[in-house]
């Protein structure tokens, strides 16, 4: 794609720093940034770095010394002439530089369109731009990670081969169907089964992984839940590492949620200290059971905080009958430092519905928030509990975006019907649709497959029509 416009933007975070950047991309981008910038000489290196000074054209006055540098086609970002005009931080300059772009034919960029250039002349393929956003948002080392391996298209290299897979059957079945007088060989039917077999299994795991993925994304969400003082508060500042809920002897302290977000494992998991749970006539206290009941519906998993050192209550057993249907739940037996009051024998007749429901039991861990008994071990059984398939692939290879997992299964739907239609050995053209079916999702996600892509294939592979 060859665009008219020049667009430009400041690529900096909005508000003050130490250095500011104005980036220009397009046909125009070299003539404006040089008519703005007073250089020691000319033309500009590619790829080089030069001090220059912006002066006011309507005053020809100095406003700040710059650093130039010039991207030539189609050896940039953009694949576009890209200049970036790099100057000291502040708002006015950033801006005044921008209007002067704007008064010599350049125009504001959109948001995005740098990427989107970048993909449509063929930079970078979809999942590489999806994954700029990623990686610009990303929260802990862990993502940051994930989202660079993607943008160096780890995604793409793993499905590229089951794409050549699919592009070698149907260029082999086409040929077959439309060059059958020059007697063409196609595959036996066991040989298409096994390579369609080989596509399914690993589209599958990758599929299976996005449950991972997600969580690396998008993060995960810890209700701290139990009955009032039995050291939820105290439980969540050795989570965090920091004195950030207030901690008192006098039961219903916590009125209200208290949330923090900390890295566990490179997932950012928020953390929710919840009001303690129990009937109450307290008007404000009421209000912080009904906002703790929301906030564990809201969840992604629950963690139960029962105080070890008491008997086992009602109250505890009614709020674990009451966490359990809404899905993943640990359980901390706190005030592990005192003589234990609570055994797991006790709380088999709690289980026992749940486990005649076919519900799985929470898992069960001893803490002290005094000595730091357990801290870690809760920490590695959030992330074990919350993400099973972790563990499934190479990071790089993980998928973390729903419309990627969602094409997939597309695709897969696809394979299996063309599996059938392999099995039963329907006619080519039928397993064809098939197999197309099956290509076109993993296009949406890597990029087009065109009509002379498999006519290459057919036509460098067999010897055809000599």
């Amino acid at each position: 794609m060859v665009s008219a416009d020049t667009i430009v933007a400041i690529s900096t975070p909005p508000g003050r720093g130490g250095l500011g950047v104005v980036r220009l991309s397009g046909p125009r981008a070299l003539e404006i940034g040089i008519s703005l910038i007073k250089l020691p000489k000319l033309p500009l290196e590619t790829q080089r770095a030069t001090l220059g000074t912006f002066s006011d054209p309507e005053s020809g006055r100095v406003v700040d010394q710059v650093v130039v540098t010039c991207f030539r086609q189609p050896h940039s970002s953009t694949a576009e002439d890209v200049v970036e005009i790099s100057c000291h931080g502040a708002p006015v300059i950033l801006r005044r530089l921008v209007e002067c772009c704007f008064e010599r034919g350049a125009r504001a960029a959109e948001p995005g369109e740098f990427t989107l250039r970048a993909f449509l002349n063929g930079r970078i393929d979809l999942t590489q731009a999806e994954a700029v956003r990623d990686l610009i948002e990303s929260q802990t080392l862990y993502q940051a990670r994930v989202a660079a391996q993607q943008m160096e298209g780890s995604v793409s290299a793993r499905l590229q081969p089951h794409k050549q897979v699919l592009l070698d059957l149907i260029a082999r079945l086409e040929a077959g169907i439309d060059f059958a007088e020059d007697d063409v060989a196609v595959l036996e039917w066991q040989e298409i089964l096994a390579r369609l077999d080989r596509i399914r299994t690993d589209l599958e795991k990758l599929v299976e992984g996005y449950k991972y993925g997600r969580i690396v994304r998008e993060g995960l969400t810890l209700a701290i839940v139990g009955r009032p003082n039995v050291g939820k508060s105290s439980l969540f500042n050795c989570l965090l590492n920091e004195e950030r809920a207030i901690v008192t002897p006098i039961p219903g302290t916590t009125r209200d949620l208290v949330a923090e977000t900390a890295s566990v494992g490179g997932i950012p998991l928020r953390f929710v200290d919840t009001a303690g749970v129990r009937e109450t006539q307290d008007a404000v206290e009421k209000i912080g059971v009904e906002r703790t009941m929301g906030a564990i519906a809201d969840s992604d998993l629950r963690l139960l905080v029962v105080d070890a050192s008491e008997p086992w209550t009602a109250e505890d057993a009614h709020l674990l009958h009451k966490l359990r249907p809404l899905g993943a739940l640990l359980v901390a037996l706190n005030k592990s430092d005192l003589p234990p009051r609570v055994s797991l024998a006790e709380l088999e007749p709690s289980l026992g519905a749940d486990r005649s429901a076919g519900v799985a039991p929470p898992q069960f861990v001893r803490t002290s928030a005094l000595t730091g008994e357990g801290i870690q071990e809760v920490k590695e059984k959030i992330l074990e509990t919350a993400a099973p398939t972790r563990g499934l692939g190479p990071e790089g290879e993980l998928i973390t975006n729903l419309r990627h997992q969602q094409l997939m299964q597309d695709s897969l739907r696809g394979l299996a019907k063309g599996r059938q239609a392999a099995e039963q050995q329907l006619p080519h053209e039928l397993l064809l649709l098939d197999l197309y079916d099956t290509l076109r999702p993993l296009d949406l996600i890597t990029g087009a497959t065109y009509a002379d892509d498999i006519l290459d294939i057919i036509f460098k592979t067999f010897c055809v029509g000599k």
